[in-house]
Order: structure tokens, then C-alpha cells, then sequence
């Protein structure tokens, strides 16, 4: 899984060829780290479907101002360099999985 900054954003993201999952996660933030081992499976499971990308918010402010990122754990989906969706706040596993799959279906063309 690749991190991504505010210098590559718009390499990695806007310009990705494939559906992008963005989580944006702190070193301090209790739920990020308990989620990270799910996006994780999820990158794995996806694996040339779906790139899964990590942000460190608190190393890249500027592109949490500039995406509206207010709150950790944050995930994006970006499509075709669009923001298609996000999910926020006190997040289960199988939430985000369940989410995962629902945007899979939606972005049916690349998957």
C-alpha cells in the first residue's frame, strides 16, 4: 500500500487510471490504527481492482484543508479524479468493508 503526500496527491489520485481509496489516519489516532490491518486485507483483496492509498493527516495539512479532511479516521474514494464518496467518524470494520464493496459495485467498469 502506497503513501501518499501533498506533493503526490495529484500524481497518485487525480490522475490514477483505477478507482482510488484514500485513508487519510494519525499517529495518535486510536480507531486509524485499530482500522489499519482492515485496509490493509482490503488492499490485498483489491489488489489491481482498487488502489488503496495512506495519507498521514497530521503531515499533510494542507491537503486535508484543501480536501475538507476535519475529522480521523477519514476515507475518500476518488474516481477518474473525482471525489465519488467519503466515510468519517467512529467507523467498525465491517462497516468499511461493506462500504468498500458498495463503492466496488458502483465503479462495476474498472472492477
Amino acid at each position: 500500500m502506497m503513501t501518499v503526500t501533498t506533493e503526490t496527491f495529484d500524481s497518485e489520485v487525480m490522475q490514477a487510471e483505477q478507482p482510488v481509496l484514500i485513508d487519510f489516519w494519525g499517529p495518535r489516532c486510536g480507531p486509524c490504527l485499530a482500522l489499519m490491518p482492515v485496509v490493509e486485507e482490503l488492499a490485498r483483496e483489491y489488489d489491481g481492482k482498487l488502489k488503496i492509498v495512506k495519507i498521514n493527516a497530521q503531515e499533510n495539512r494542507k491537503l486535508c484543508v484543501r480536501l475538507k479532511v476535519i475529522g480521523l479516521p477519514t476515507f475518500l474514494f476518488f474516481d477518474r479524479g473525482r471525489e465519488m464518496d467519503r466515510l468519517t467518524g467512529h467507523i467498525t470494520a465491517a462497516e468499511l468493508k461493506e462500504w468498500v464493496q458498495r463503492l466496488a459495485s458502483r465503479a462495476s467498469a474498472h472492477f
